[in-house]
């Protein structure tokens, strides 16, 4: 504590280090969620130094899961390099697809849990 002018003692508050990290667009998801549904988780976050890490192991993890997502897809349905040389229109409609829908199942697992 800390004796101020006007005789009154005030606590020595510092904040922790914070890490720097970039946020994508898993992770500010994540934030907007945080914010207007979990207020309180996301208080805590900010409070104890820890938001910005969450938000990057966020981002980080939404991208490996869409990664795995959008591969067992494309082999699931038969998405090839073969169907991309000879039909662009079809593997591209494919791809949009499966893109979309592994993104919906990244949200629901991870993002809005």
């Amino acid at each position: 504590y800390t004796l101020g002018e006007d005789e009154i003692y005030y606590p020595n508050l510092e904040l922790t280090e914070t890490t720097d990290y970039q946020i994508g667009k898993y992770g500010r998801m994540r934030q907007n969620y945080l914010k207007e549904h979990r207020k309180a988780a996301y208080r805590n976050l900010l409070l104890n130094g820890e938001l910005n890490e969450h938000l990057h192991k966020v981002d980080v993890e939404c991208e490996q899961r869409m990664e795995v997502l959008v591969r067992q897809m494309q082999e699931q349905q038969g998405v090839t390099e073969q169907l991309k040389a000879e039909n662009q229109m079809q593997w591209v409609g494919m791809m949009n697809n499966i893109r979309q829908t592994a993104e919906e199942v990244v949200l629901q697992e991870i993002v809005y849990s």
